[in-house]
């Protein structure tokens, strides 16, 4: 059969940001429209936030993301590495897989508001101006959690029998096939759950830094800019936001293909 031809990935990342600025501009023009008599738009178009970015700077916000892509590094790292050992202790000691599922589900269904409540009256705030907030880190590692877990458990699961029988007949032990064989195996859905854990982490950093006890941050600024009724700044900082979490889920991804090359080029040539 012919193959079918695909889109290139370049391609369809002009075509969507065409289409999600197209949208923008068309609610801003015709749904969300200034009020009578007032100058206020919830949503401005994307000329009037571009040109207020430039007018403002980069430097005006550099304080402000600095800290939170501090606080999702940290909560990134803590989270997907407790994710990964817990994964790898379901391969050493089976039984252990269901606790590990189910307090993955339990960290995912948890309603965010309410831990995060209880983590700024636990673990506090920021220590001192400036630093990172301890809630954030937390919210951050809990957001990456869960798609870690359950990826790095499905990966190593999905190791070739016949080669963990080779190790086993060489008298490789647990340690040894998760070393050799299943890791291996794993990295696809590995790495595939450590690029979608980016942006989560990025997003949980800002959630914690809506629950206070920080002077600086994304979410404390939203907070004050909301307040002030400036809708452009806001906007200037989702789209900050969103540029930022999409950087680092490329950068993940430039890293996966370094790490694993064969990942990207067994994917492709297994089509047909």
């Amino acid at each position: 059969m012919r193959a079918r031809t695909r889109m290139p990935g370049w391609l369809a990342a002009v075509v969507g940001t065409v289409v999600l600025i197209a949208a923008w501009w068309l609610f801003s023009a015709t749904v969300f429209t200034p009020a009578e008599g007032t100058d206020y738009t919830p949503v401005p178009s994307p000329w009037v936030v571009l040109t207020t970015l430039v007018s403002d700077g980069p430097a005006a916000y550099w304080s402000v993301f600095g800290v939170t892509v501090r606080e999702a590094a940290i909560g990134y790292a803590w989270g997907n590495g407790i994710a990964l050992l817990l994964a790898a202790s379901v391969l050493l000691l089976p039984r252990l897989e269901p606790i590990v599922m189910q307090i993955a589900v339990v960290s995912y269904c948890l309603p965010v508001v309410a831990v995060g409540g209880i983590a700024i009256v636990t673990l506090g705030g920021a220590k001192q101006p400036g630093d990172a907030s301890s809630t954030a880190i937390f919210l951050a590692a809990l957001a990456v959690f869960f798609t870690t877990v359950v990826g790095a458990v499905l990966g190593f699961t999905a190791a070739d029998r016949a080669s963990l029988d080779v190790v086993r007949v060489y008298g490789g032990s647990r340690f040894t096939q998760l070393r050799k064989v299943r890791l291996i195996a794993a990295l696809p859905s590995i790495l595939n759950a450590l690029q979608i854990a980016v942006p989560s982490a990025f997003l949980g950093a800002v959630l914690g830094e809506y629950m206070g006890a920080i002077d600086r941050g994304v979410g404390i600024t939203l907070i004050r800019l909301q307040g002030n009724l400036d809708s452009t700044r806001v906007w200037v900082v989702f789209l900050l936001c969103a540029l930022i979490a999409l950087a680092g889920y490329a950068l993940v991804g430039l890293l996966s293909r370094l790490v694993a090359p064969w990942v990207s080029g067994r994917s492709a040539g297994g089509r047909r």
